[in-house]
């Protein structure tokens, strides 16, 4: 089958929770269809990596999208008024509708796939082609969580009405398109709440290479503590700030030697004063090469409060053989086995102590590593995770074979509201 892969962010390289549930998916359909790739780039530097995409894709083609606390601020005045929630309304791109419709004009597709809720949009005013919304979150629930831990103000309102519009929005998509891709069961239980019909709800977990990503050689006395991840997203923010300033501290006592690496894209101006505020910090922005922070890890942590779908990070840390300690809500979506593959803990002493453990025992720490790793091995590598997207376009096929000749065309491109 050819197969239109609309993409919110590009998927190489696989250094993002997005990114590397995408790539995978990518790498997947790439072995029995034909993939044409749609995508945003957020720099021109990104196009360095269309040479590797064009290896698992046809043709590769791409938007640039700006964002700026101006810009979204127009949009979210503009959204008041509008019924689709705010960040919905901001990736509306009238050139990447260009795109898709150049694309469109000039081959017959038989899977439009849209990665993330921001590109459903682009995907409805396509006919004859099997839609397929591959949802990374709830994502309407990660809004309300952060709506319920917002102190009264207006964003506390602005939380509580982009979540309420965002369940009616995921809802609707979930109605409009054949076939939805949950990560988790709870996933797919608030994307059923929210309005999507149970029967096109696929549950398809996050996968990762665990032939590629190898078990890291970590130092003896490696005594870092490592969290990675996309520094600008908000639940990630407030779970770091909530760890350097009420967990880190505790562990300091007890483990003066072990320094906290914050490694990630993009960290906001709030993240990155942990550095002076907080001794032992250490913010790095992004890295080309995690190797040397992996090799001083003792321990990964995932401090999240707010959050939908899966960790990727806690399966790469996993495939890298690190011990992971993490909040309840950091590891929900993923069936851990506590004690076994990790450690969770909620509250800030709990969560120290925890550490310290995992830093001061070298056996726990070799337990939880290997149980981990092993358990990534059997349950989360894109060869064996990914075989149940080909279900679902199956299922498409047989829908293609009942109605007869498919006729692909474009209806015009109109806001859905």
């Amino acid at each position: 089958m050819r197969v239109l892969l609309l993409t919110q962010v590009l998927p190489y390289p696989p250094d993002s929770g997005p990114k590397i549930k995408t790539f995978y998916v990518l790498r997947h359909l790439a072995r029995q269809h034909e993939v044409i790739l749609a995508s945003f780039i957020r720099s021109e530097a990104e196009r360095e990596h269309i040479p590797v995409l064009l290896e698992y894709c046809r043709e590769v083609h791409t938007v640039p999208i700006h964002r700026s606390r101006w810009r979204d601020g127009v949009h979210f005045l503009r959204s008041l008024a509008d019924s689709r929630p705010f960040i919905i309304a901001r990736d509306d791109d009238r050139r990447m509708r260009q795109a898709i419709a150049g694309i469109m004009e000039r081959l017959p597709i038989d899977v439009v796939h849209a990665d993330q809720l921001n590109m459903a949009q682009y995907a409805l005013p396509l006919q004859g082609s099997r839609k397929v919304l591959d949802a990374h979150n709830a994502v309407w629930t990660i809004f309300r969580q952060m709506e319920r831990n917002t102190p009264p103000g207006p964003r506390k309102l602005a939380l509580g009405i982009e979540w309420r519009k965002l369940k009616r929005y995921e809802g609707e998509m979930g109605r409009r398109f054949d076939a939805t891709l949950a990560v988790t069961e709870e996933d797919r239980d608030a994307l059923i709440e929210a309005g999507c019909p149970p029967s096109r709800i696929t549950v398809i977990p996050i996968a990762v290479d665990t032939r590629e990503t190898r078990p890291v050689e970590r130092r003896t006395d490696a005594r870092a503590i490592l969290h990675v991840g996309t520094m600008y997203w908000p639940p990630n923010v407030e779970g770091i700030l909530w760890f350097a300033r009420q967990v880190y501290p505790r562990i300091r006592e007890q483990v003066p030697d072990a320094p906290f690496y914050v490694v990630g894209t993009r960290p906001p101006a709030e993240i990155r004063a942990l550095e002076t505020a907080v001794p032992g910090v250490r913010v790095t922005g992004y890295v080309e090469d995690l190797t040397p922070y992996l090799q001083e890890s003792g321990v990964f942590v995932v401090p999240l409060h707010v959050g939908s779908g899966m960790r990727v990070k806690i399966l790469t840390a996993w495939a890298w053989g690190i011990p992971l300690v993490s909040t309840s809500v950091g590891c929900a979506g993923i069936p851990v086995h506590p004690g076994e593959d990790i450690l969770i803990a909620d509250s800030p002493a709990e969560f120290a102590a925890a550490v310290v453990r995992v830093l001061r025992e070298p056996e726990t720490a070799r337990n939880l590593s290997v149980a981990g790793r092993r358990y990534v091995e059997e349950q989360f590598d894109w060869r064996v995770v990914c075989r149940k997207v080909d279900e679902v376009y199956r299922e498409g096929c047989k829908d293609a074979r009942m109605q007869g000749h498919k006729d692909t065309r474009i209806q015009e491109y109109k806001v859905i509201r």
